[in-house]
């Protein structure tokens, strides 16, 4: 006879709970690819030049949709069966994360984001310079918290590529992939329930409408701070569990250094991270259980983010010390500032803007709720960590965008308390499974509004590309560039060697003289050139973002095309149908002659 097990024998765990699956996994099994396949397929039929108001809302044809609706259907079928196993999870979850933040990557000529390009430019500059950046000017922050940028300078050389704009286009799909591992981790450390597990991971995905996740210092810090909240609650877990002496005694020093290696990367990559995960291992600590595990990441945090502003970033810390001791005295203020700035926007942001703020107090409504219904969630770490990253939004108003970025940081904690509500270990559900569905189909919703209604702002055509590439290339060193906005896709490259100026950042006064008289306006911008080489940029993104945020009236991008072009002393350099560059000469039309 020979030694081979059984077929049955042979299969892993997963399929054997697939082949005694009822019928809501099989419904899952085929949902799964029809979905996906839709989606490839509703691509084809996208029109990006069709994009307004809304952004990719009003250019992703009914297809993309459907596959989204039956997409977020076969996940609810396959959490009716307790039998699912975790493998289709991962599945849905993973065609979940493509669907929502591939489809940009897929349909984009260009980088997603001006934000992204401008860290483009950083790293450009920091390989030109090997390190720091001399005569940086306003970008000399980066500088001072060098970590993220000085690891993608890092990834080039040791791949031979030229710039990261290739990977970075891929960065938001990426970001979301590698933190399905620390996601799992957290809720793992809580229960091991598959169920709870994967709803709670997939209701992160469908609330995070944040967009903090594209190329970014936020988007590296917030990934290695997930990593270091799944090392600690795993181990938290593992000094609990009968017979642990071990782990009762502390951390294994392998496993401390592992989380100080990442505290440290933290520290020196971006301002506001360090805060939050101090803020997080502190009430941490509160509970004495926990403190044995706890407190050492919480000194290694404290005291490697005090040596890294006293020392590397001590320029920008004493340069900003006052305004930090003032904003502790409204915290109110600090906390809400970036929700009321809607006046000047378009009506459809506006829309947008409430229906963000819809979801994000849906989040925390209902992981309040299960805090009172689900006794068993009050004994875990996770509604610490929904509280966490408000301490620090006391204390900063981080640029108007505090409330939101706490309502990053505590998402997966209340993610995992929504599924505890809707999907209770070992207990029948609290309402049928339809009705969870249409809530995670609401859940989606949000998000999309506040994740693709904005696109007409935030992509770009090969066109303006080409348009910022001629004018950071193809001008003399140290000359003056002006734009409306930084919506242009490469405008801060090589900003060592050009100095960008933005008008709606001037002050009120300049910004009324432009609006009454573009060109008259211009004429401080202009004074500031001081004989330098001087240039001005306008693009369909500026345009855009001009309309969409309401920074200046809507009509005035055009008005100051108009005046350019006629004006003697402006010649337009490079023009393609999405851009115009003039350059400035003072010396025609008599001027100065």
């Amino acid at each position: 006879m020979s030694g081979t097990l059984p077929r049955a024998a042979t299969l892993r765990p997963g399929w054997q709970r697939l082949r005694r699956a009822g019928a809501g996994t099989w419904t899952a099994v085929g949902a799964l690819p029809v979905a996906v396949a839709l989606w490839l397929f509703s691509l084809r039929d996208v029109h990006l030049e069709g994009m307004g108001d809304l952004g990719l809302l009003q250019v992703l044809p009914v297809t993309f949709w459907v596959a989204l609706a039956l997409l977020t259907v076969g996940f609810c079928a396959a959490a009716s069966d307790r039998r699912t196993p975790n493998g289709l999870f991962a599945g849905y979850v993973v065609a979940l994360i493509a669907i929502i933040h591939a489809t940009p990557s897929l349909l984009y000529p260009e980088l997603r984001y001006a934000w992204a390009w401008k860290h483009v430019a950083v790293i450009d500059a920091m390989v030109r310079h090997n390190g720091q950046v001399p005569d940086a000017g306003g970008f000399d922050i980066y500088n001072q918290w060098p970590g993220f940028f000085q690891f993608n300078a890092l990834l080039l050389k040791a791949t031979g590529l030229e710039s990261p704009l290739g990977y970075a286009l891929w960065a938001q799909p990426l970001v979301n992939l590698l933190l399905i591992g620390p996601l799992l981790l957290v809720f793992r450390s809580v229960t091991d329930n598959r169920r709870l597990i994967w709803s709670a991971t997939w209701i992160y995905y469908a609330c995070s409408w944040v967009a903090q996740d594209y190329f970014a210092p936020q988007a590296f810090a917030f990934l290695l701070f997930m990593c270091v909240m799944a090392l600690v609650l795993r181990q938290l877990q593992s000094s609990r569990r009968p017979g642990q002496e071990e782990a009762r005694r502390g951390w294994p020093l392998p496993r401390l250094v592992m989380v100080l290696v990442i505290e440290a990367a933290i520290v020196s990559s971006h301002q506001l991270t360090p805060m939050m995960l101090i803020s997080a291992l502190l009430l941490l600590s509160f509970p004495r259980r926990n403190r044995r595990v706890t407190l050492p990441p919480l000194a290694g945090a404290l005291a490697l983010t005090l040596l890294w502003d006293l020392t590397v970033a001590r320029r920008y810390v004493s340069d900003n010390l006052g305004d930090f001791i003032s904003s502790l005295a409204r915290p109110d203020a600090n906390l809400w500032s970036g929700v009321s700035r809607l006046a000047d926007a378009a009506p459809s942001q506006v829309m947008v803007a409430w229906i963000e703020r819809g979801l994000t107090g849906a989040v925390f409504l209902l992981a309040a709720l299960a805090f009172v219904v689900r006794p068993w969630t009050r004994r875990t770490p996770l509604p610490l960590l929904v509280l966490a990253p408000f301490l620090p939004g006391l204390a900063n108003a981080y640029g108007g965008e505090m409330v939101f970025r706490a309502y990053l940081f505590a998402l997966p904690a209340a993610a995992f308390l929504i599924a505890a509500l809707l999907f209770p270990p070992g207990g029948r559900l609290p309402v049928a499974m339809p009705v969870i569905c249409v809530l995670l189909l609401a859940m989606l919703g949000g998000l999309v509004f506040g994740y693709y209604a904005k696109e007409d702002e935030n992509q770009f055509t090969a066109e303006e590309a080409a348009a910022m590439r001629f004018v950071t290339t193809r001008t003399p060193p140290d000359s003056l560039i002006i734009s409306v906005t930084a919506s242009a896709p490469g405008l801060e490259m090589r900003y060592d060697r050009h100095e960008n100026l933005q008008m709606i950042d001037r002050d009120v006064e300049t910004r009324r003289a432009l609006v009454k008289d573009p060109l008259t306006g211009l004429e401080p911008l202009l004074a500031r050139a001081h004989g330098r080489p001087t240039y001005i940029v306008l693009n369909d993104a500026q345009q855009s973002a001009v309309y969409l945020n309401g920074d200046m009236p809507a009509d005035f991008i055009g008005r100051l095309n108009s005046a350019l072009a006629e004006a003697p002393n402006f010649t337009p350099v490079y023009r393609n149908k999405d851009a115009v560059v003039y350059r400035y000469d003072r010396t025609a039309a008599g001027e100065g002659a």
